[in-house]
């Protein structure tokens, strides 16, 4: 009797949390949570099994080897793209989320009944297609765009300037204008969360409305900011479509040479790779990106 006491304990407890909340609650998830990290995990496998071994034409051979990743860790081009991606990246990111936090914080401290009425007009531009959207700004920044027009018409210049089109600065305007309603949401929903109550005893205790904003909205809202960079930050790095339709040869980003790996080159195991490397320099930089955010909030306070 005194050696079956703990196992029936133990089955007892087992028995409980097989009827709780939590664990009907596992159950249900559980096919979905299996389905999602199936999907998220296993293509990366194959990527990264893919980046170990070589191609010739359209055969694989399976054989062990670094090759791959020394061309695309050594190879001056592929730095170079990758380097520049990493500088377009960082700039979109931080542009968007600059120039999205005051639309945020507009709406969400003086959007009133509106609010929702500013949220849906926001995202009304996601509606449409995302290459008609990069299609526009090609037709706003070209040679003789709206942009063009509208400054010649007014005197401002005599002739189209040359220098708004297919470069690295047109990319970044581009996919500023593409992420922003992206950034706008997360930080919007992160200053929704705050305690007004908190900032009234900010004033209250002597501090102005820039230094209550210092020191109690924005460190509040910093997980909002966070996620809006690197949901800005991530996806940038890798798009292809942008950089070719308005970035010329001096927008070209890395995303570019994978997709060219891929496809015509037919050199898989070079673009998994270049796709490896990639990600985990990217993942390197965004946790910098972060760990430099929340040090900065901690040096205002």
């Amino acid at each position: 009797m005194l050696q079956d006491g703990p196992s029936k304990s133990a089955h007892r407890t087992g028995r409980r949390w097989r009827d709780s909340d939590e664990a009907t609650g596992l159950a249900l998830i559980s096919p979905t949570l299996l389905y999602a990290l199936a999907l998220l995990f296993l293509p990366v496998l194959i990527v990264i099994a893919y980046s170990f071994w070589t191609q010739d034409y359209l055969t694989i051979d399976h054989t062990f080897t670094l090759e791959n990743y020394r061309i695309a860790l050594t190879e001056p081009i592929y730095r170079d793209l990758l380097a520049r991606s990493l500088v377009i990246a960082l700039v979109v990111s931080l542009v968007t989320v600059v120039f999205s936090y005051p639309v945020a914080w507009f709406i969400s401290f003086h959007g009133g009944v509106h609010k929702n009425l500013w949220l849906f007009l926001i995202t009304v531009p996601c509606w449409t297609s995302y290459l008609l959207r990069v299609m526009s700004w090609k037709v706003i920044l070209g040679y003789q765009g709206v942009l063009n027009t509208g400054l010649m018409s007014t005197g401002i210049i005599e002739t189209p300037i040359t220098s708004l089109l297919y470069n690295s600065n047109a990319v970044v305007i581009t996919l500023v204008h593409s992420w922003a309603a992206f950034a706008i949401l997360p930080i919007f929903v992160s200053l929704e969360k705050i305690d007004r109550s908190l900032i009234e005893a900010a004033h209250d205790l002597g501090d102005n409305k820039v230094m209550s904003f210092l020191r109690v909205t924005l460190p509040l809202s910093l997980p909002g900011v966070i996620s809006a960079f690197l949901i800005v930050m991530i996806p940038t790095v890798g798009d292809y479509v942008t950089p070719k339709l308005v970035g010329g040869k001096d927008g070209v980003m890395i995303a570019t040479a994978i997709q060219a790996q891929f496809g015509k080159a037919a050199n898989w195991p070079l673009g998994a790779a270049l796709s490896v490397t990639t990600m985990v320099v990217v993942s390197a930089m965004a946790g910098l990106v972060v760990l430099a955010l929340k040090l900065f909030v901690r040096w205002i306070r």
